[in-house]
């Protein structure tokens, strides 16, 4: 995208009456930790400058934008599925359950729903009406996807740091649980621990010495 170009600002305007709400997630590609979603409903009279895809931004880019997101979007949420949940359900599916855990979270509801990617959650049975679309590369286009991918993307990280306090060895503060080379060392050597994706291909092929 470029430099000067901006995601569009999601509002009241897109699908009549209503509020939108974009949702992303963070961690489909780690072998370790929970995937987390987002669902950002942004305030159209409160713009945002600087929103963007969450992974073309530096780490301190991020924790900058995160609060001023918090502070002035309508609504915000988080969504999680955990690393048994994931072994259980598959990532996919693991996935579509936190974006559904976050748009019920959500304090005001929306009426249409706008995904990054190619698949929306089912959006039955959340306790509000609402419609939805999936947009391919919309953390770069559209200001509420980029949001909530900077929300998710931010959440994740601090709570991998957590994790790397309660599971020392593995660095998941480093790499957030992706497989990086000196993760996989750790896996070799210490095993998996109880927050690694065991349905995992790289997580089943490392076992203790």
């Amino acid at each position: 995208m470029n430099e000067r170009q901006q995601p569009r600002q999601a509002g009241f305007e897109w699908h009549g009456p209503g509020l939108s709400a974009g949702v992303d997630e963070a961690g489909r590609g780690p072998l370790a930790g929970p995937v987390v979603a987002a669902a950002v409903i942004l305030d159209p009279a409160r713009s945002i400058e600087g929103l963007a895809d969450s992974k073309a931004m530096s780490p301190a880019r991020r924790e900058a934008l995160a609060p001023v997101i918090r502070a002035r979007s309508l609504s915000w949420a988080l969504g999680w599925a955990d690393a048994s949940e994931i072994d259980t359900l598959n990532i996919l599916q693991a996935t579509m359950l936190a974006m559904r855990r976050a748009l019920v979270a959500l304090h005001l509801p929306p009426s249409h729903v706008v995904v990054d990617g190619n698949r929306c959650p089912d959006l039955r049975g959340l306790g509000f009406e609402c419609t939805g679309e999936s947009v391919v590369k919309g953390d770069a286009t559209v200001a509420s996807i980029s949001a909530a991918s900077i929300i998710a993307k931010v959440a994740r990280d601090e709570l991998m740091r957590e994790l790397d306090q309660e599971y020392p060895g593995y660095g998941f503060a480093v790499h957030k649980g992706y497989p990086t080379a000196a993760h996989i060392e750790a896996l070799r050597r210490l095993g998996p621990s109880s927050v690694h994706r065991r349905s995992f291909g790289p997580v089943q092929s490392c076992n203790p010495r």
